[in-house]
């Protein structure tokens, strides 16, 4: 049986996949097990939730469930990812749900639980969840059955988090946001203004079933359109959960994540935060950081795909910043988890206090042209133990030498190996990729 917990929660088509059903039972069971973990008082649980509409139907099963196990729930409404995994710190509660499916569209949904302190939950502490989501234990009654309440500040304290933890004032920026019709739609606006920047929110209207559709970090033309309509100093993108940023420079070029870790690394080490000098990055990001890194001294600590992966690294060294070129970008000093709308303002506050633009900040690293090509095979295992893939992965590599590189993956969910190739230009990156991906294809 495949297991319920994905890399990030469990998603899935609301109401068919994942139903209310369903999520009762994994917050009833979460709580089962948090409970079983600390004897020593009565779980509470913060919930929100972004503005699809299948959230408020899995919200109320969500809440009830937590409930009928004896929980009690601090409901927060409306909020980003990052945001709920704050109010689990910050109001001293035993975990958080958030009920959302980030960048997916509108018809799926998810549930992410985090633990103490808005940590992501260990995958042990996933398994027994999953083992106890057909529990015949006995239920709470009378006094025992949980309480639910409304939060009626949550915004205020995940705003006032978000203002403390940039260093400088926005004064002078004009700013474009895409919120995705997301659940960033209020916060991050409010947040930017606070802080000083003049704001043009675009795609902050939703209604339940517009979020991310053609909009936000995932579809960057309307930005990019907004930021030359409006004479916009940048543009930030976030996704409909707000644990990811992008942004667009004034030109209408966009700054990927790799760009805007370049910026934050080198803010962070001129203000001495930069622990040991490192970044923490997958091997999806790109060969250009890698050199621009280098070239200012800057050490790079290299994991698999996944901001689980990232995270692991960052917390195992004690480092302060790691991120994923999607956008996904990590500042364990601030936040516990990606947080979309702290590294936007930890971004604007850099371009504020240097009176540089973004373009020459981000100018700091060279993108090398980046080829991805997907093939499917009927074995992953078997290309990857192929010495006749290996031999030509070697031989490209020879050719590119210190000017390129070369990247096979299996896919974690399906028989695809993906190759990427970087390269000096786009040609040749493509021919390289191409050529390795047919004899991915005839290595079966």
């Amino acid at each position: 049986m495949a297991r319920l917990f994905g890399t990030d929660g469990v998603r899935g088509l609301a109401n068919s996949e994942l139903t209310p059903e369903l999520a009762l039972r994994i917050a009833a069971a979460a709580a089962r097990v948090l409970a079983a973990h600390d004897r020593s008082h009565r779980p509470v649980a913060v919930v929100g939730r972004d503005p699809r509409a299948s959230g408020e139907m899995l919200e109320a099963a969500v809440c009830a469930g937590l409930a009928s196990a004896g929980a009690d729930v601090l409901k927060v409404g409306v909020l980003p990812t990052p945001g709920i995994a704050f109010l689990v710190g910050d109001l001293g509660a035993d975990m958080g749900v958030v009920i959302s499916a980030s960048h997916n569209p509108m018809p799926d949904n998810g549930v992410k639980l985090f633990a103490a302190g808005g940590h992501k939950l260990s995958d042990e502490i996933e398994d027994e969840i999953e083992a106890d989501l057909d529990s015949t234990a006995e239920r709470p009654t009378g006094a025992g059955v949980g309480r639910i309440y409304e939060v009626s500040d949550a915004t205020d304290r995940y705003v006032a988090h978000l203002l403390t933890a940039t260093p400088n004032r926005l004064d002078g920026l004009k700013v474009v946001v895409d919120c995705a019709n997301g659940a960033a739609w209020a916060t991050a606006p409010r947040a930017y203004r606070e802080a000083g920047a003049e704001v043009i929110a675009i795609h902050a209207l939703p209604d339940g079933e517009n979020i991310n559709d053609g909009c936000g970090s995932t579809h960057l033309d309307a930005l990019r359109a907004a930021v030359l309509a409006e004479g916009a100093d940048l543009g930030i993108a976030h996704d409909g959960d707000a644990d990811r940023c992008l942004a667009v420079d004034a030109a209408g070029e966009v700054v990927d994540g790799d760009q805007i870790m370049a910026v934050l690394a080198l803010a962070m080490r001129d203000a001495g935060e930069l622990t040991d000098d490192s970044l923490v990055v997958t091997v999806m990001s790109n060969l250009g950081l890698h050199v621009a890194m280098r070239d200012a001294g800057v050490k790079l600590r290299t994991t698999a795909v996944g901001d689980r992966y990232v995270l692991d690294e960052l917390r195992a060294s004690r480092l302060a910043l790691g991120g994923e070129q999607s956008g996904h970008v990590v500042l364990p000093g601030h936040a516990t988890t990606g947080d979309g709308l702290l590294v936007a303002m930890r971004l604007m506050a850099r371009v504020a206090a240097t009176g540089r633009s973004l373009a020459e900040l981000a100018g700091v690293m060279t993108k090398m042209p980046q080829v991805l090509v997907n093939v499917r095979v009927a074995d992953k295992a078997t290309v990857a133990a192929s010495t006749l893939v290996s031999a030509a992965v070697s031989a490209v590599e020879a050719e590119l030498g210190e000017t390129g590189r070369v990247l096979l993956r299996p896919s974690g969910t399906e028989q695809l190996v993906r190759v990427m190739v970087e390269a000096l230009s786009q040609e040749a990156a493509q021919t390289a990729a191409d050529r390795l991906a047919a004899v991915v294809a005839t290595a079966q």
